[in-house]
């Protein structure tokens, strides 16, 4: 298994999962098969994503259409604030 872990700042939480929601779509026909949202209980401007595929060529190819469809446009990303920090990630170990 294979995580596009993304974080970033954010304006406003209603309006980053409005648009985070319009995308569901296109992230399932990406590959995602699972996706956890998190914002750290000290700053609810910050939001923590995981994306899980199953191979590290999805999630790179999804993390080129974000970072030149989505983030560039402050249409498609209206609440980030900031540049995301992101790691394709692979799972050493589950234990759920």
């Amino acid at each position: 298994m294979i995580t596009l872990h993304i974080e970033h700042p954010i304006t406003d939480y209603a309006v980053w999962k409005a648009a985070f929601d319009r995308f569901d779509g296109v992230r399932r026909d990406a590959g995602v098969l699972r996706h956890q949202v998190r914002r750290p209980l000290d700053d609810p401007a910050y939001v923590v994503v995981d994306l899980s595929f199953a191979d590290a060529g999805r999630a790179e190819d999804f993390l080129g259409f974000l970072r030149t469809r989505v983030w560039a446009s402050t249409e498609h990303a209206p609440a980030l604030a900031g540049t995301p920090l992101t790691r394709v990630l692979a799972v050493e170990e589950d234990d759920s």
